[in-house]
């Protein structure tokens, strides 16, 4: 169970995120100085190098989207140069941190309006007026992962684009984000509610599979986790985080957005209601760890030989406890979430996490991806995965340290959406 430190500030972590833009300034350069991976993007290191695994390439993003990062904290030109993501540079050029105005931010917004349509149609209807965003598995196949994804579609909206169906019906991308995200809520999130004998609180399904002959619901599935019927951290990371930001851009959005869906007041509710319950779960039965004995009275251990620790998914989930716990503070509501993702950010910032050896391509040590398929690097003289690095875990530590860098420094609020909140 996390041990919250309920004094800790996001200024008090100053000099820690100031030494990881250093060393992540670092590890870029190595990378940028590879020059470009022959074998499709980069995913996760072996013995300190990273490395490909053609799979489904979703990684390549957080490779050129950490530049962006990189130069937002630091200034860093190079970083600048390197980096090559859409969402991030639209922001930057609005902020006016970059220069914009020989098209760039119309070719960006350009991007996005198609991405988030491009997102939008790979689509299941089911019954009731559900649907969801489907994963490359196949149209049957919902997956936890998609609910961070759903801020393009957020983006797309807000620049007035629209998915255009047979008969050039129009269809709405904020429609498609509201009723994926009830659809992830209903089947992928359990409420305690005696759905089944599994059902604790806050746990989270990687996968939900459907009959595609008449939209029921079939079972509980995952890829990457022990099995169906447990926790996948970063699973259970990504809805965390996802829906604490929405939480953050629905503040921002007037009531007739939400009308075809019961009013603001309902939606709102509903996402405070799915975060709330997998943020108290994570902060529960973190670090959950099988056959350790009193697993949840002291720290995780990255070097245990029983089972992998998944540093990208406290990268993730600290980011959404930040947020959660922003977005309800706002609201009116006290709540241990912000001190706790402060807590886990301040350990993820540093030793056995922080990656310290300058031959080590990665940044967050003690990360695992596919753990069923055994393509995780094991060291010699060790039983399970530790001591690598993947790209979507070195990318949110970068998010995550400059949300945190900003609240340190009472910049503006760093959002993926157009328009201004508060922490």
């Amino acid at each position: 169970m996390i041990q919250v430190d309920p004094t800790l500030s996001p200024r008090a972590l100053l000099p820690a995120l100031e030494r990881l833009f250093g060393l992540s300034g670092q590890k870029l350069e190595a990378l940028r100085r590879r020059g470009g991976f022959a074998d499709g993007a980069p995913v996760y290191t072996v013995a300190g190098r990273y490395t490909s695994r053609g799979w489904t390439e979703w990684t390549q993003g957080f490779l050129y989207g950490s530049g962006l990062l990189q130069f937002d904290a630091t200034g860093d030109s190079a970083a600048l140069a390197f980096g090559s993501t859409y969402g991030n540079l639209h922001r930057l050029i609005r902020e006016g941190k970059v220069f914009g105005g020989g098209g760039e931010l119309q070719f960006c917004e350009l991007a996005l309006k198609l991405s988030g349509a491009v997102q939008a149609a790979r689509w299941t209807d089911l019954p009731e007026g559900l649907g969801y965003i489907y994963s490359f598995n196949g149209p049957h196949s919902l997956f936890s992962d998609t609910l961070r994804s759903l801020r393009v579609l957020a983006l797309g909206h807000q620049l007035g684009h629209v998915l255009m169906g047979e008969r050039d019906r129009k269809i709405s991308l904020f429609d498609r984000l509201l009723r994926h995200a009830e659809t992830t809520a209903r089947y992928n999130v359990y409420f305690g509610a005696g759905r089944d004998i599994y059902d604790l609180r806050g746990r989270v399904a990687h996968e939900s599979i459907f009959n595609l002959n008449d939209g029921s619901y079939r079972c509980p599935s995952t890829q990457q986790g022990y099995s169906p019927f447990s926790t996948w951290t970063r699973g259970l990371a990504w809805i965390l985080c996802g829906y604490a930001e929405l939480l953050e851009f629905f503040a921002t959005l007037p009531e007739a957005e939400f009308a075809s869906h019961g009013g603001k007041d309902k939606v709102v509710g509903r996402f405070r209601e799915v975060a709330t319950a997998v943020a108290d779960y994570y902060l529960e039965h973190t670090p959950a760890l099988a056959r350790l004995g009193d697993y949840l009275g002291r720290p995780a251990d990255p070097f245990n030989d029983h089972e992998p620790v998944d540093s990208s998914a406290a990268a993730i989930a600290a980011q959404g406890l930040i947020r959660l716990g922003n977005a309800l503070e706002m609201a009116g509501t006290a709540t241990p979430y912000l001190q706790a993702g402060l807590t886990v950010a301040r350990s993820l910032f540093r030793e056995p996490y922080l990656s310290l050896d300058p031959g080590h391509e990665g940044l967050i040590l003690h990360a695992v991806y596919h753990r069923p398929n055994g393509w995780d690097h094991i060291p010699a003289g060790r039983k399970v995965p530790c001591g690598e690095s993947c790209l979507w875990g070195d990318y949110h530590a970068r998010e995550l340290a400059l949300l945190l860098l900003g609240m340190a420094r009472g910049d503006p609020y760093y959002t993926f959406f157009i328009g201004e909140t508060e922490p």
